[in-house]
């Protein structure tokens, strides 16, 4: 197994590959299993966007490309709720307009078989959701911002 560690955004993620397999591989990304397929030598490698689960029977991952597993640039101020590890959004608690307080579990993410729960940073009402339930995510993604 070889590791790597790449820096994405001024964020470092240690990747391993676990097995190369012709095309297809399949490496961990801080602890996330991924299957990766390479698609030219030279250009796009696709990301299948949800972990590898290797004890579930779960359907089909859909493909994204490596582009969608990298943080958005962060909507910044003290309102932007992100990720503090990378995991599954496994449920938003929230909608767009609802009033939270702080240390409120706004949402809840799932990582390394354990649920986590995202609280609100401050008072105040929910302006935008940047994800959806059962997205991927990296560590430093912004999940939601509050006004």
């Amino acid at each position: 197994m070889k590791q790597f560690i790449y820096r994405i955004n001024g964020q470092d993620y240690i990747v391993a590959v676990n097995k190369l397999d012709n095309s297809v591989a399949e490496v961990a990304v801080n602890g996330s299993n991924y299957e990766v397929e390479l698609v030219n030598n030279e250009e796009e490698v696709t990301l299948i966007s949800r972990p590898v689960e290797k004890n579930a029977a779960a359907p089909a991952p859909k493909k994204a490309t490596v582009a969608a597993a990298t943080p958005a640039p962060a909507a910044g101020g003290p309102g932007a709720v992100k990720s503090p590890l990378p995991g599954i959004v496994v449920a938003i608690n929230v909608n767009v307009g609802d009033k939270v307080t702080k240390g409120q579990n706004v949402a809840t993410l799932e990582a390394m078989k354990m649920e986590n729960a995202i609280a609100a940073p401050k008072d105040g009402t929910v302006a935008s959701i940047n994800v959806n339930q059962g997205d991927s995510v990296l560590e430093g993604v912004t999940i939601l911002t509050i006004e």
